[in-house]
């Protein structure tokens, strides 16, 4: 024993050497083989490089995509129909409903989305938490058999306690209901709401939250920003919006956020419960009976119009609204709106919105004067030279902060949802949106858009360069970081 002390005290600088060597020459080799983004391989192998032993426990956290495989690799959740066996074939053409340019954007979606594009649907415009959250408990009151709500923030203030009681009086009427929150977003009010939710004996669960028993980083910087409710396989809600007092007059006052969200009817709302089992059935391994979930019948009102949900985040559907939003701006032919409260694209999705502006593409980007992260605000003004120089239209709304995220393209097609167009959203949350081939939703989506415009600033290169270079410095270092701001 004494001998094989001494050896280890004469020669652990070696084994240090070639334990560093195989972990690190491991963990490089892995970084090389999966990643597909040049620039994240070299990054990671750099950091394992460079610090081989720390290096490698990093990338075990933080730079391997164990989701990809784990999230329910889209083996179909066997107690929800295929979508196949809907009685109402998809739309097969758009061009009537929304202009000939977009029937390669349709075929797009097709591959993307693995939904189908449905007629049918009715969707109705909500503007903030005003408007938002009386109808979302409207919606609740009525439930006669089931309730999935799926959320980012759900915040224990007094609009998320007028929620809770709606689902509570839905509970004692027999209701079957489920609450996914996320681990991360359950975390922005303490006591988190999860207490009162397990108080009332609501079933409810955190989507990623402590996988590892003792470690909580490998999936904390995954998270769900999906925002679903589904009542009864009817009605459903999705949008921005998460549930937080702030974004209610009669309690922020002065100070209330703005957001967007949408109250739908139609097929699609077996689209948003599908993404919600899913996401249920990867948390708790509970399955949710198509018949107790789901409606094969919709007494959608009139106008109807086609829409499909669009899921992306770190697993198959890996860039999906990255790839959507490509062929959308790619068969722009007059005018791009975009609002976004985080206004980060990576420099592909920038090379797709300036190649529209340089064809004579009309490109307005509306983002908040006032933003409620900091830093990404910072990250953001260091990179909008690029796409003024180019011949987009920048502008800074006036007011309060508004988190909307809207997109539409000449005056017929929208993407509405949970992404923001910065990197977190495009390729580290789980994101729900939804595509629109509608004239009438589009006008509506482009009169919002065109109502901040109106009480806008303009952003100019000429007012960039007058920043203090102290703070044009301070914002480039922090738009390194944008990646995980």
């Amino acid at each position: 024993m004494t001998s094989l002390h001494s050896l280890f005290l004469e020669y652990w600088p070696h084994l240090a050497f070639v334990l560093s060597l195989a972990v690190g020459g491991t963990a490089a080799v892995h970084a090389a083989m999966t990643k597909n983004d040049v620039r994240a391989a070299i990054g990671w192998v750099g950091v394992i490089l460079m610090s081989p032993l720390l290096g490698p426990c990093v990338y075990l956290i933080a730079g391997i995509n164990r989701i990809r495989h784990d999230h329910i690799s889209e083996q179909r959740n066997k107690s929800l129909k295929d979508y196949s066996g809907n009685p109402d074939p998809p739309l097969a053409d758009v061009s009537e409903v929304a202009g000939p340019q977009f029937g390669s954007l349709k075929v797009l979606g097709d591959r993307i989305s693995r939904f189908p594009l449905r007629d049918g649907n009715h969707i109705q415009t909500l503007a903030g938490g005003d408007e938002t959250y009386p109808a979302m408990i409207a919606a609740i009151d009525g439930a006669k058999k089931s309730i999935a709500l799926q959320t980012y923030i759900f915040d224990n203030d007094s609009e998320g306690r007028k929620v809770v009681d709606a689902l509570s009086s839905a509970r004692d009427r027999g209701v079957e209901i489920r609450v996914l929150i996320d681990a991360i977003g359950s975390k922005y009010s303490h006591p988190s709401i999860i207490r009162l939710l397990r108080k009332r004996r609501i079933p409810c669960a955190l989507f990623m939250t402590n996988p590892l028993g003792f470690l909580r980083m490998p999936y904390a910087n995954l998270r769900s920003h999906r925002k679903i409710l589904v009542v009864d396989g009817r009605v459903g809600f999705t949008g921005g919006m998460n549930i937080r007092a702030g974004f209610v007059t009669a309690v922020a006052g002065a100070n209330t956020s703005s957001d967007t969200h949408f109250r739908v009817e139609g097929p699609v709302v077996l689209q948003l419960m599908s993404v919600f089992a899913h996401d249920w059935e990867f948390t708790t391994k509970e399955a949710l009976p198509y018949e107790t979930w789901c409606s094969d019948e919709w007494q959608a009102a009139s106008p109807r119009v086609p829409a499909r949900c669009i899921r992306s985040g770190p697993d198959r559907y890996m860039v999906g609204t990255h790839n959507m939003l490509l062929g959308a701006f790619a068969v722009a032919q007059r005018h791009i709106r975009i609002q976004s409260p985080y206004f980060l694209p990576d420099q592909i999705l920038l090379g797709a919105i300036n190649t529209a502006a340089r064809r004579g593409i009309v490109v307005d980007i509306v983002i908040p004067g006032r933003n409620n992260l900091r830093l990404v605000n910072y990250a953001m003004t260091a990179q909008l030279d690029q796409v003024i120089r180019n011949g987009c239209r920048v502008w800074r709304a006036d007011g309060n902060f508004n988190h909307s995220k809207l997109i539409t393209i000449d005056g017929a097609w929208s993407y509405v949802g949970s992404s923001n167009l910065d990197p977190r959203s495009l390729r580290l949350n789980f994101e729900l949106d939804m595509e629109i081939y509608s004239r009438a939703t589009a006008r509506e989506i482009e009169a919002l858009i065109d109502r901040e415009i109106a009480h806008a600033e303009a952003v100019t290169l000429e007012g960039l360069a007058m920043i203090p270079f102290r703070k044009r410095l301070r914002n480039r270092i922090i738009w390194l970081a944008s990646p995980y701001l």
